[in-house]
Parts: structure tokens; sequence; C-alpha cells
């Protein structure tokens, strides 16, 4: 279905508008693209003010952080279907997260609902100031792509200086995180939730003096200039890999149950729930929506690769990677690992070296992807016994042949962004 037209917009606006979704439409139609980013670049060739024209009037909350982001958009989106209803929730679901993919995501939408957009860290100052939204979620700051976003404290205080302008703005902000409490504090209100921070080598740092923050057991931290954590509004108990409980300081407690694994999610879905509050829906109710959702644009899905019935999981940088290798360690079948340094990846794999691969000693491991052998290096130095086969979907095969079949568990297949989607769309 078209979506219809947009009123009070100018003619310039109008014409690239209509570019827009032409342009999406086409490339959706002869597949050489999921239609949301084309468009918006014509449309914002056309009339650069576009984004905001587009968004003006409307209820806005934009997600953003290293990890993370698109699970919670996902989360925060049903949530607010709840009240908005199915359909009535405009989001970038795709994971388009720079201003073409949020023009795309504001053209298609077909309803003057809510607006829920995953937003890049680096491009997050920007869509402050130019979508004005009331509610923005601060998940996490690390270490990505070496060889695009590396300087994190950097991006920290980009975030704090457009943050401290936004006065109309609720801020949800992981209180465990130094560089997300540096980049929150200058907001006018922020609700603080202990969100846990399992990757710590890159907030290490101290961005108020730039001294060292020390890091407690309990999870406090500080620094000697006197920067520290602050008192959580919110927090996670039973972090175990069962149901979690999210605790508010008035005393509330409400059950975190997913369909979705680990504890980073139960995170997510606690900052979507808080962030839903500031939106006007009750957190339980945020909460029971989200324990629908079993899959995130593929991610924690399980289907049959080259016979092989595999769970698919997406981490693209250290602290990924460590979370996902938390999750999975437990269990005793194959796990399948996947580089690729495409464009989308970052062309520098150097951070393989800051994962904690050592977690994987003692089960059955395959090395795959078009930087594989940089891969088994790693492995090798890790001490994990593996196998080296290049193509994604033949590694899975050879996994496969490891694991009995009536074992009634998946293989394990982690990969990052690009190596995660060749397994995705394999047919």
């Amino acid at each position: 279905m078209t979506a219809p037209p947009t009123p009070g917009l100018s003619a310039r606006a109008r014409v690239a508008l209509t570019a827009t979704r032409a342009l999406n439409a086409v490339s959706r139609r002869v597949g050489i693209g999921s239609g949301t980013v084309i468009g918006g670049r014509a449309g914002l060739a056309i009339d650069p003010g576009l984004l905001g024209r587009l968004a003006a009037g409307r209820t806005v909350a934009l997600v953003s952080g290293t990890n993370g982001k698109t699970t919670t958009t996902r989360l925060l989106a049903v949530a607010l279907e709840v009240s908005a209803g199915a359909g009535s929730v405009i989001t970038n679901s795709t994971g388009s997260n720079m201003p073409p993919g949020h023009v795309a995501a504001l053209a298609g939408g077909g309803s003057d609902g809510p607006v829920v957009l995953e937003v890049d860290e680096g491009y997050l100052p920007a869509s402050v100031t130019t979508l004005h939204p009331r509610v923005v979620v601060l998940l996490n700051l690390s270490r990505d792509q070496l060889d695009r976003t590396n300087e994190v404290r950097m991006l920290a205080g980009r975030w704090r200086g457009a943050l401290a302008g936004a006065m109309d703005t609720t801020v949800v902000a992981n209180a465990d995180d130094p560089l997300v409490v540096f980049g929150a504090g200058s907001a006018a209100r922020v609700v603080w939730v202990a969100a846990g921070m399992r990757w710590r080598a890159d907030a290490v740092g101290c961005p108020a003096c730039e001294g060292r923050i020390v890091f407690g057991a309990d999870g406090a931290w500080s620094c000697s200039c006197g920067f520290s954590r602050p008192a959580p509004d919110v927090w996670i108990t039973e972090p175990g890999e069962g149901d979690g409980e999210a605790e508010w300081t008035d005393g509330r407690h409400h059950r975190v149950a997913l369909s979705i694994p680990g504890r980073f999610n139960r995170a997510n879905a606690v900052m979507a729930a808080v962030a839903a509050e500031a939106l006007g829906i009750p957190a339980d109710r945020a909460l029971g929506a989200m324990a629908t959702v079993d899959e995130v644009a593929g991610r924690f899905t399980t289907p049959v690769i080259a016979g092989v019935p595999t769970r698919l999981m997406l981490a693209k940088n250290p602290a990924g990677w460590a979370e996902l290798l938390a999750l999975v360690c437990p269990g005793d079948s194959p796990v399948v690992v996947a580089i690729n340094a495409r464009v989308a990846d970052g062309r520098d794999p150097s951070w393989l070296w800051d994962v904690p691969f050592e977690d994987l000693r003692g089960r059955p491991v395959v090395a795959t992807g078009e930087r594989c052998l940089d891969l088994s290096v790693r492995l090798r130095y890790a001490e994990v016994e593996h196998q080296t086969v290049r193509d994604s979907v033949a590694a899975v095969g050879v996994a496969g042949e490891e694991w009995p079949s009536d074992a009634g568990r998946p293989v394990e297949f982690i990969g990052n962004y690009t190596a995660f989607h060749d397994v995705l769309t394999h047919r």
C-alpha cells in the first residue's frame, strides 16, 4: 500500500518525499536493496531539511549505543503498539540507522503514530537537534569499526553537548557505563538504569578528566576527580539465564520474561520499558508486550542451514562477542565463529585479539568467513582447537558433523555483520 501524502510540506519537500518513495519501491522491486537507503539519500539531496519536516509534530524516541540498538528499538516499538495499535508505530526495523534510513522509515510510514528510530552513535547529536525527541535511550559505548568509531570518549563528549540543549527530552541511560553517564550527564531529565556492563576495556579512561576509572565488585565505579556512578532509578535483579526482575526506587517490581535469550536482552528490555513509561505506557504492560518478540532481524532464529538446525547470532565488536560467548559457553554444542571485513564490518579486524575466545576451549569450533585465517590465528593463541572452513554455509555443515542429529539443540553460529547476513539470507 502506498503511504498517503504528508500535508503541510513545501513543494520542494513534496518532490523529495515522492522521490524517496519511488526510488525505495524500485529498489525493492528489482531486488537491489531493501528500499531503506537509496530513496532517503535522494530525498535528502533534493531537500536537506526533509527529515526534520517529516518528523515535525510527531512523538519521537531515539535509541543509540554500540550494541543492542536494533533489539531495543524493536522492543520499544512493540511496547508502544500496546496503545497506538499494531502497524501504527513507525520504525526503521531493518537497522538502517543513519539519516537516509530515517527518512525512508518516515516516508514509508502511513500513520501519524509514534516514531521509534535506531540511531548510529555518531549521528545521534545531529538526530537530537533535527528530530527533537521526547525520549533518548543510551545503551553503551565501546569501540566498533576501528576505521570509523574508535575514540569513544570523543563521541561521549559530542553526546553531552547535544543533550545539554534538549530541554524537553527524557534520557534513559545506562548508569553502569561511564561513557554513557558522561554523555547523558548534561541532560535536563535522566532516568538511570543499572543495565550492566560486561565489557569495560573501553571505559577505563575517565571522560571527565582523562584519569582512570576504578570499577568495584558491586558494579560501582568512580574516578579520583569525583566523577562516579549515579544512583540508579531502576535496576535488574536475578541476572541469571532465567527470567529477571526490574525494580524501581518507588518499590515497584516487574518480571522480565523474554522469548529471546541473554542477560543483555533483559537489560535492553528494561531500558525499553523505562522509555515506554516516559511515553505514557505502564512498564508492566510494555514488558508484557515485549515477551512476544522471539527474533529481531533474524537474530536468535534457528533455520536449517546445510541440513543443520542453527541458532544465528550477530556480534560486531569485542563487547558484543563477550556477551554472546558468555551466553553459549555453558553448553556443549559446536560453535561456528565467522568474520568478514567488508565496509559494513570495518576493514580492520585487529579487535579479534580483544575477544575472550579462550572461553571456547573444549568445544567443537569451526572458524569461517573471509577473514577465517585471521580468526584461526587468534583461536590458536587462545588454545582453542578448531577447524577452518572459508565458506560459512559449508562451515555449518562441518560443525553439524560433530553433533548428533537427535541432540535437540542447534549448532551455535556467531558472526559479524556481513558474515551473519550471508548465512541469514542463504537459501
